[in-house]
């Protein structure tokens, strides 16, 4: 399950929510801190790892 990174557009706090790819466009958790449903998803690199050397 990805995590995706937030930040809150209330009092600036950023975390992180682990959440399933489908549920991504309509998940807002909320701010661990304030509580606030305000956030903003944080744009992270991507790194794919695999078993295989390349």
């Amino acid at each position: 399950m990805p995590t995706y990174q937030y930040r809150c557009e209330k009092c600036g706090e950023m975390f992180e929510h682990a959440e399933h790819l489908a549920e991504h466009q309509s998940a807002h958790p909320p701010c661990p801190k304030c509580g606030s449903e305000k956030v903003q998803h944080i744009p992270t690199p991507f790194v794919a790892k695999t078993s295989r050397k390349s």
